[in-house]
C-alpha cells in the first residue's frame, strides 16, 4: 500500500476531531476514496452496500429490543424496579447511590442501551440525590459509570453488533454478559459505600426492609425481572432465535404494560413508535455507513494488514489483549461504542482468533472496553449525556469519575486475564 491508500483513514480521523458525526464521516471518506482515489468501483456500489448491509435478519433484533426497552418505560416497569432497588439497599450508607447502581443492573436486561439508561437516571435519580445532599458531580459521574452495566447484561445492543460482525453466536454473547455485568455492579456498590462513609451520605430508609416488604416488592416487580431469564431460557431450549427473542420481548412488554400493570395506553403508541425509530435509526445508519466504509478497507486489504502486523509482532495472547485494550480505550473515547464495534471488530477479531483467544471472551472484552470509553473524558458519550442533563462541568465530572474509572478498569483487567469469568455460563449452557 502506498501513502495515498492511507489518506482516507487520515481524513476519517480529521473529521472525527472536528466533531463530524461518525456515520457521516465514514460515508464522506468512502465516497472520496471511490470518486478520487480508486475509480475502479462505481460509487453506486457504495450506496448499494450502505442499503443492503442492513437487510440482515439478525439485525432485526436491534429494533425489536430497542422498542421493548421503550415500551417498558411507558409500562411502569421503571418505577417498580426503582421501588425494588430501594427495598433492597435503601438502608445502606449512600443508599441513593446504591439504588443508582442497582437500578442500572436491573434495567440492563430491559433497555440494553447505556446512553438511554444514563439519560433516564440523570433525570430521575440525580435531582433526588442532589436534594438529599449528594455532590452533583459525584451523582453525575456515578450515573454515567452505572450505565456501563446496561449494555453488558443481555440483551445489550453492543453484544448483538459484535456477534454479527465477528460471526459469533448471539446467544453465547448473551450468556457471557451476566457475570461481568454483575462484577461491575458489585465493584461500583463497594466504591459508593466507601465514598459515602467518608462524605457522610446517609440512608433513605431508617432501617432495613423486612423480608415481607422485600417479598411484596419482588412480587410487584417479578414481571419485569422474568424477561431476561425468559430470553435466556428460550434461547437455551431452542424456542426462538435471538431475533425472535426481540419480537417476543416487545409482545411481552405490551402485555405486561397493558394488562398486568395497566399503565400502557393507546395514546402512548405514537411516542413509543417515534422513540423506537429514533433509537433504531441511529444504530442502523452507523451500521450501514460502517459497511460502506468496509468496502474501502476490504479493497485495500487493511484488515489483513492489521491482523498480520499484530500476529507477526506479537506471539503472546496476553500481550495482544493488553495492546488491544489500550487501543480500544483510546479509540472508544472518540467514537460511540456501537460505531467503534462495527468498525474495529473486523480488524481485530482475525488477530485474536489466530492467537487462540476465544472469540466470545474477546467479544466481552471489546464490549466492556468500549463501554468504559463512553464513560471516560474527554469525549465519552455517557459523559456528555449526563453532564448536559445535570449541568455539571466536564472538569468536575472528571475529578468525580476517577474512583469509578478505577473500578471499571479493574473489572476489565480481571475479565481479560481470567477467561472463565466470561466463559463459565456459556460453557454451562452450551
Amino acid at each position: 500500500m502506498d501513502f495515498v491508500s492511507y489518506l482516507p483513514l487520515i481524513l476519517l480521523f480529521v473529521l472525527f476531531f472536528i466533531r463530524i458525526p461518525v456515520a457521516y464521516s465514514m460515508l464522506i471518506v468512502t465516497v472520496v476514496y471511490f470518486l478520487f482515489i480508486n475509480d475502479t468501483m462505481p460509487v453506486e456500489m457504495v450506496v448499494q452496500r450502505l442499503v443492503t448491509s442492513t437487510e440482515s435478519f439478525p439485525y432485526l433484533a436491534i429494533p425489536f429490543f430497542a422498542c421493548a426497552g421503550v415500551v417498558f418505560n411507558y409500562a411502569g416497569i421503571t418505577d417498580r424496579l426503582m421501588a425494588l432497588a430501594v427495598a433492597l439497599v435503601g438502608h445502606m450508607k449512600g443508599s441513593l447511590g446504591q439504588v443508582n447502581v442497582l437500578l442500572s443492573t436491573l434495567m440492563g436486561g430491559l433497555s440494553g442501551s447505556a446512553n438511554a439508561d444514563a439519560a433516564m437516571d440523570s433525570k430521575i435519580l440525580v435531582p433526588q440525590m442532589t436534594k438529599n445532599g449528594y455532590d452533583k458531580a459525584f451523582s453525575t459521574a456515578l450515573t454515567a459509570a452505572s450505565s456501563c452495566i446496561t449494555p453488558i447484561i443481555p440483551p445489550g445492543i453492543i453484544l448483538i453488533l459484535y456477534a454479527i460482525a465477528s460471526d459469533v453466536s448471539i446467544a453465547k454473547m448473551f450468556y457471557a454478559g451476566y457475570l461481568p455485568g454483575l462484577m461491575i455492579c458489585a465493584g461500583l456498590m463497594i466504591a459508593v459505600a466507601i465514598i459515602s462513609k467518608k462524605r457522610g451520605y446517609g440512608a433513605i430508609r431508617e432501617k432495613r426492609a423486612t423480608l415481607k416488604e422485600i417479598f411484596k416488592q419482588l412480587l410487584d416487580s417479578v414481571w419485569a425481572l422474568l424477561l431476561p431469564f425468559g430470553i435466556i431460557m428460550g434461547l437455551r431450549v431452542g424456542m426462538f432465535t435471538p431475533t425472535e427473542a426481540g419480537a417476543m420481548s416487545v409482545l411481552y412488554a405490551v402485555v405486561i404494560g397493558a394488562f398486568i400493570y395497566r399503565k400502557l395506553k393507546w395514546s402512548d403508541i405514537p411516542a413509543i413508535i417515534k422513540e423506537s425509530i429514533m433509537a433504531t435509526a441511529g444504530v442502523m445508519f452507523i451500521i450501514g455507513a460502517a459497511n460502506a466504509f468496509g468496502s474501502y478497507l476490504t479493497w485495500e486489504r487493511i484488515p489483513l494488514i492489521v491482523s498480520d502486523a499484530l500476529i507477526n509482532n506479537i506471539s503472546d495472547p496476553f500481550v495482544l489483549l493488553l495492546i488491544i485494550n489500550l487501543l480500544l480505550l483510546v479509540v472508544g473515547c472518540f467514537l460511540e461504542g456501537g460505531a467503534a464495534m462495527v468498525m474495529l471488530a473486523p480488524l481485530l477479531v482475525p488477530a485474536a482468533a489466530a492467537l487462540g483467544v476465544d472469540l466470545v471472551h474477546f467479544g466481552i472484552i471489546m464490549c466492556i472496553n468500549l463501554t468504559i470509553a463512553g464513560f471516560t473524558p474527554p469525549f465519552g458519550t455517557m459523559m456528555f449525556v449526563t453532564t448536559s442533563i445535570t449541568g455539571v462541568k466536564i472538569e468536575q465530572y472528571t475529578r468525580a469519575s476517577l474512583p469509578f474509572l478505577l473500578v471499571l478498569l479493574l473489572v476489565l483487567f480481571l475479565v481479560t486475564y481470567i477467561p472463565q469469568i466470561v466463559l463459565f455460563i456459556p460453557n454451562l449452557l452450551s
